[in-house]
């Protein structure tokens, strides 16, 4: 089975190689440490569904719901896209957020890839990933085994 990075988890060795081994600037926190504060432009976030029978839901079994379809350009797996975002547990426990994030889009978990698929640039979309799409039996630090996440999205940019 292959291991999925996260977002976190990225940006955790990308500082790393910043900060410890090239700058020789201040450690940068693991991954279980990081405290990234909610993004300001999600300060106004989509109302989550209410019920995840309000959402659509794909063949893999990933749910969403499209709040702003965004423009017709919508990305491919080989694009690379700036994101604003957060994400919490079942239980409302937020455990990530950024503004302004870029990546490649098969650079994340599997449901982050399959649904940010589903937007076009300037959208907004409510992700709710199985285990399966996410971290599945292993988990992560802060994200326990089998947990289903869910995310509010903003698709800034595609390239």
């Amino acid at each position: 089975m292959s291991r999925w990075l996260g977002l976190p988890h990225v940006l955790w060795a990308l500082s790393w190689v910043i900060c410890g081994g090239l700058i020789g600037c201040e450690s940068a926190p693991a991954p279980e440490q990081a405290q990234v504060p909610l993004a300001p432009a999600l300060d106004t976030p989509a109302a989550p569904a209410t019920s995840s029978a309000d959402m659509e839901t794909t063949e893999s079994g990933l749910k969403y719901k499209v709040h702003n379809p965004g423009s017709e350009k919508k990305p491919l797996p080989t694009n690379t896209v700036t994101v604003n975002y957060r994400g919490w547990l079942d239980n409302g426990e937020q455990f990530d957020a950024g503004q302004g994030i870029t990546f490649g889009l098969n650079q994340v978990i599997p449901g982050w890839t399959e649904g940010l698929q589903l937007v076009g640039e300037g959208g907004k979309i409510e992700l709710e990933i199985p285990s399966e799409l996410a971290y599945g039996e292993q988990g992560v630090p802060g994200i326990p085994p089998n947990a289903t996440l869910h995310f509010d999205v903003d698709l800034i940019s595609i390239e």
